[in-house]
């Protein structure tokens, strides 16, 4: 707790969280909201689909690319200018009232996909420049602990905001977290300029080469490397799986277990307990347990108690047992991410680790996007209830992988011969919209 105090010590870093924690909590009340507003508004699980689609897809084309711009820009400028973009871009939900206006939805999750890609490597580019070189690891911690935070306030808003008020609401609460966000960056006395390499006198079609080369490399590393090659095949699996349960959890609530938005919330929110948790286990007593282990066992974990979640309904219709288990299972959540990313650095030299990450996070970016257009496809003739017991399935049987696979594994640690880009983070469900 002393390291904690004496980070918060610090204006600039109070400042750069906490305007990092309200924007998240604003977007998870319009993720939330909006997921169980479509499905309200249109009764199609492919439209709820959309959703998730307008929102990876930025990911997946300029996630890579918007990188090599921030580097040449002022971080604190980028920061505001995304937050201010990022507030005008949803002032179009507010004219949308019935089903065939659906697409204005998905063009402004689309905007507010593109234009994030340029505000969280601007916001990882300006961290470490607020906290001193002892306190970064304490720093990235106090981050990385506001998603789970966002998570649980903004989910149980949106729910509550969407029975409230409707899409006009949900736009009015989350363009009111950007222009807070803004106001807090503008704040910060320290900034931090990078000046134009060398390279910048390159045509744009060297750009775009050298950047595909170095994603290439990436790609080829995860996939040679054995290690590697099991994370990758464990994010592909699991991954495909979070696109399904994104999908299908508002349909699930509403259809399946009769739920109400301000019930589908406050389930969604619940995970984050668990989280909040796990993590701070997995800080604590994590390093007395082997990487693959944490994951391995992590990911068993999880999907057994998804797979009760998903088939409790079979026998009894309530909401509240599937809240109780999106507590419980945010534990081996926190547990299974823990594990995948030191495994991830420890097998990874540091010269090569920003475009592993970024190559593995492309991946992810896809296999979550397949997901999700099989579930809103699938949705109705496989049923809800099959395709998220398939989903938890993918759980269990990419956890064993990592247990079977890398069960002598000792752990491996590379020297940090080169300063490695911020990774992105894997996701163990808690940033995708449905789920």
């Amino acid at each position: 707790m002393g390291a904690i105090r004496q980070a918060l010590r610090q204006r600039d870093l109070r400042l750069l969280l906490g305007a990092g924690l309200i924007s998240a909590t604003g977007d998870w009340v319009l993720r939330v909201g909006l997921a169980y507003y479509v499905y309200v508004l249109t009764g199609s699980t492919l439209a709820t689909a959309l959703i998730l689609l307008s929102s990876f897809v930025p990911q997946i084309v300029l996630g890579s690319l918007a990188g090599v711009f921030v580097d040449r820009w002022d971080s604190k400028r980028a920061m505001i200018t995304s937050n201010l973009l990022l507030a005008a871009g949803l002032l179009p939900l507010i004219a949308v009232r019935h089903a065939g206006q659906a697409w204005i939805i998905y063009s402004v999750l689309a905007w507010e996909g593109c234009i994030q890609q340029f505000f969280t490597p601007a916001q990882q580019s300006l961290l470490p420049h607020l906290a001193g070189d002892g306190q970064l690891i304490t720093a990235n911690a106090l981050n990385g602990q506001s998603s789970d935070l966002s998570r649980l306030a903004g989910s149980a808003a949106g729910g509550i905001i969407t029975a409230a008020g409707g899409i006009t609401a949900l736009a009015s609460t989350d363009m009111a977290s950007f222009l807070i966000s803004a106001a807090l960056i503008a704040r910060i006395s320290t900034t931090r300029r990078k000046a134009p390499a060398a390279a910048s006198t390159r045509s744009l079609g060297q750009r775009v080469a050298r950047l595909h080369a170095e994603w290439a490399d990436g790609l080829r590393q995860s996939a040679h490397q054995r290690v590697l090659r099991v994370i990758l095949i464990f994010v592909l699996v699991t991954s495909v799986g979070e696109g399904v349960m994104s999908t299908l959890f508002a349909p699930f609530v509403r259809s399946v277990l009769h739920g109400s938005a301000a019930a589908y919330g406050l389930t969604m929110s619940a995970q984050a307990v668990g989280g909040i948790v796990g993590g701070l286990i997995a800080a604590s007593a994590g390093h007395r347990v082997r990487a693959s282990r944490l994951l391995g066992w992590g990911a068993v974990a999880f999907g057994a108690i998804d797979l009760v979640m998903f088939l409790y309904p079979l026998a009894w219709i309530a909401v509240w047992p599937a809240a109780v288990c999106m507590v419980v299972v945010g534990l081996p959540g926190a547990l299974t991410l823990a594990g995948a990313m030191t495994l991830l650095q420890r097998h990874t030299a540091g010269s090569h680790r920003g475009r592993v990450f970024g190559a593995l996070g492309a991946i992810e970016g896809i296999a979550v996007v397949t997901g999700t257009i099989a579930a809103g496809f699938l949705g109705h003739a496989a049923g809800i209830i099959p395709l998220l017991a398939a989903q938890a399935g993918g759980y269990l049987a990419a956890g064993l992988l990592v247990l079977i696979a890398l069960r002598h594994e000792a752990a491996v640690h590379h020297r940090p011969d080169s300063t490695p880009s911020p990774p992105s983070e894997l996701r163990i469900r808690d940033a995708t919209v449905g789920a």
